[in-house]
């Protein structure tokens, strides 16, 4: 029986987060505050610009005597840089790899069931929740983009719902600590002599921004492959299913499937502004053609498409009639809600939800080009025909996991 959705409590104070230039800064002031433990998942965790701050400032709290545990995919973060799993391995960081990639990579079976949230925990008082990975905005993992910074968001938060970040989060590392090898006994020696050397660089003091939520009912939706299979997906279709208004969503990578696909269509029919911001980038193949092979059936009911190509979009945010809002790192896609470990931070606050519709509307405005159903339908075959072909793989890898998207 699936899990009911998780009811919303009052008593947060949230923080917007836009960007990693205004999440990496935050983020290392709050480890470098740090009392007693920090506990860190990301699908990426990359050493390149800012992020190797959040490095550093991991290694400092396991210095003066933090309990540090990191938690990366093993897909989404490359091996551990040698000079950085000395470090860490000296400060004390518990670096651990959730699924690294077998012999068949990822033509294995269950390859693709991946962790895709990004989550932080400070002394079980303080928690991070959104789409933003520990990357600098102007990189990628090849090195610098050359582009504007990318378009996503994260929470930071105080009140009840850290406590279902804390629990997720143990649960989550006591199943990787049941599976994993003990240590190798001949370690302990280098270990002391590591933790002597290599001091971290000083932390520079980030000043926080002002709470955008203060006084909120908010709630932490999982998804993933137990008892939460489809909880962010139904959130979803339960506020637009009760919008009345505007249905605003800024997605990355949006496949919907039929049940999300009709939501929006019904929306559209009984008079909801309905508008959508998604990837204008090209970025991969099966992403960027498969997302347009559902345009038509929308943009017929009234949706209106708007595309960001300024730089990457990677936000998976949405804000229903101005009071319900969701930032965390769900797509709206088969891999999201079909297969990833993901994790959305739900809102019902006027004003929390009023600061991000403000920030999409100016995206919309400014760098979201609208695309005009009369184009899409009189688009090339070469571009329907690579629709098709990306959707039919799509579905094909979604056969080969075990799922089928309809």
């Amino acid at each position: 029986m699936p899990a009911s959705l998780p009811a919303l409590r009052t008593g947060h104070e949230l923080r917007l987060l836009q960007g990693a230039t205004q999440f990496i800064p935050v983020l290392v002031a709050a480890i470098d505050g740090a009392q007693r433990e920090v506990r860190l998942e990301s699908y990426i965790f990359d050493f390149q610009g800012s992020g190797v701050e959040v490095a550093y400032a991991l290694e400092r709290a396991a210095r003066r005597g933090i309990g540090v545990k990191v938690v990366v995919d093993g897909f989404g973060t490359p091996p551990l840089p040698e000079v950085w799993a000395m470090r860490f391995l000296g400060a004390g960081v518990d670096w651990r790899v959730y699924s690294p990639l077998g012999r068949f990579g990822v033509l294995s079976v269950g390859s693709w069931r991946r962790l895709h949230r990004k989550l932080c925990l400070i002394d079980g008082r303080i928690g991070f929740c959104g789409g933003i990975n520990i990357l600098d905005d102007l990189y990628d993992q090849a090195g610098p983009t050359n582009l504007p910074p990318r378009l996503d968001f994260s929470v930071q938060v105080t009140g009840p719902l850290v406590g279902q970040i804390e629990e997720t989060m143990q649960r989550r590392w006591l199943r990787m600590q049941a599976m994993r090898e003990i240590r190798d006994a001949q370690l302990s020696g280098a270990l002391q002599s590591l933790r002597a050397s290599g001091r971290a660089p000083a932390p520079e003091v980030a000043k926080l921004p002002a709470p955008d939520g203060q006084g909120a009912r908010a709630a932490l939706v999982l998804r993933d492959n137990l008892r939460n299979r489809a909880r962010i997906e139904r959130a979803y279709r339960r506020a637009i299913g009760h919008a009345r208004e505007e249905v605003l969503i800024a997605n990355a990578y949006f496949v919907p499937g039929r049940k999300m696909r009709h939501a929006l269509i019904a929306a559209a029919r009984r008079g909801v502004k309905v508008k959508l911001l998604l990837q204008g980038r090209y970025e991969s193949f099966m992403q960027f053609y498969a997302a347009r092979s559902v345009y038509g059936t929308l943009l017929r009911e009234g949706v209106q498409i708007h595309e960001y190509s300024p730089s990457y979009l990677h936000g998976k945010v949405a804000v229903i009639d101005a009071r319900w809002a969701t930032v965390g790192s769900s797509n709206l896609d088969p891999l999201s809600l079909l297969l990833a470990r993901e994790a959305n931070v739900v809102v019902e606050d006027a004003h929390f939800a009023g600061v991000l519709r403000d920030r999409l509307m100016t995206q919309i405005a400014q760098a979201g080009g609208a695309v005009d159903p009369q184009a899409y339908m009189n688009r090339p075959i070469t571009h329907r025909a690579l629709e098709w072909v990306a959707l039919a793989l799509t579905r094909l890898a979604l056969v080969v996991q075990g799922q089928r998207y309809l």
